[in-house]
Parts: C-alpha cells; structure tokens; sequence
C-alpha cells in the first residue's frame, strides 16, 4: 500500500486532485466526510458540540447547524480548538479504520484527504505529502463565488487555517490549482504515477533457497 496524505487550504482544488487520482484507481478517504459521521444526531460527538457551544447549534430538524457553529469557531481560536478536540479523535480513529481496511491490498494507492494535516502534525504518517495550492485571494473569491460567503468571512476562514508557507514546509509534491483545469489535472496525472510505480508490490522470490 502506497499512503499520499492530501492537504491545502479552503477552496484549493484538493477535492479536484482528489476526483483524478479515485479516477485512476486510488481509494479516498475523505477526513470531511468522517468529521460529518462523527458529529451525526446521536453521536458522543454531537452531544458533546451541543454541551459545549449551546442549543443554537443543534437545527430544529436535531442535527448539527453547521453555519451557525461555523460563525462561532472561525471567529474564536479557543472555540475552534475546543471544537477540534471534541472532532478530531473520532476522525483519527474512523480513518485509521478506513487505511487498515485499505491496506488488505498491498499494492493500493490511498489517498487520505484531509484538510487539517498540518495543524492536526500528520505529515509524517505519509509516504507522499500533496498540498493544493493557490492564492489566498483566488481561494476567497471562489468561497464567495461559488459557495455564497460573503468576503470577510471567506477571509476569515482562510486565516483561521495554516498558512501557504506552513502547507509547503511538510510538501513532497505542491499541485497549483490556479491555473487551467487541464493544467491542474496534468500535476495530478503525474502524482499518479509516480504513486502506482511505488505502490507496486515487490514480487515473491523463488530462488530455491
């Protein structure tokens, strides 16, 4: 098994770089998919976010209001933080789950796309690091463009996570997703190959020793 953790930054192109390589055979797992599963109505997980941060979070419908909490936390570096340790042990768990299950084949491509890599000191469980990258100003514009925020808190989401700089330092491979989608894909096409070639079982020897 050949693991290739993938971070970058709200509105990098990861889940683009992650559409590709599932394309060409990679298994992805998605660390946003598994922080949703354990925040679901009857979770530890759910009660937990509801003990701590109130009833206004919690939906009529019982199920977590994401906007309303994410007015909270991308606001409040405390409230962030107390939000992780609620999410983030869960998330760890069900992915580990989720490689070892993977791992039953020797030679698959895992693709572990998670967004927090960097703040959650990940990047050496890895055999491939993959940072999406582009600028904080065309990441801003495509949160305000095509999921509805409004400027400011487009910006503030961006601050509240790690910097380009931070991504870059624990990169083996940086995808720029600024550009061209062919453009993009080409980069991704090529972590692909590479992944496969290193993926390869060795073969069993029968030397008659």
């Amino acid at each position: 098994m050949y693991l290739i953790g993938l971070t970058g930054g709200i509105a990098s192109g990861k889940s683009t770089i992650a559409a590709r390589l599932a394309e060409h055979g990679a298994v992805v797992i998605d660390a946003d998919v598994l922080s949703r599963e354990a925040v679901e109505q009857g979770t530890p997980g759910l009660a937990a976010i509801a003990e701590r941060f109130g009833a206004d979070v919690i939906g009529p419908d019982g199920a977590l209001d994401r906007a309303a909490l994410g007015s909270i936390v991308f606001a409040d570096d405390q409230a962030r933080a107390e939000l992780n340790a609620i999410v983030h042990p869960e998330v760890k768990r069900r992915s580990q789950a989720r490689i070892t299950e993977a791992s039953s084949d020797a030679g698959a491509v895992v693709v572990y796309d998670v967004p927090l890599l960097v703040e959650t000191g990940r990047a050496d469980e890895f055999d491939l690091v993959v940072v999406a990258a582009a600028p904080e100003g065309e990441r801003a514009r495509r949160l305000v463009d095509l999921r509805g925020l409004d400027r400011g808190e487009a910006e503030r989401r961006i601050a509240a996570q790690a910097t380009e700089e931070q991504r870059a330092a624990v990169a083996d491979v940086v995808i720029d997703t600024a550009g061209s989608l062919e453009h993009t894909l080409s980069q991704v096409d090529a972590v692909w190959h590479r992944a496969a070639a290193a993926a390869v079982p060795a073969p069993d020897r029968h030397d008659g020793a």
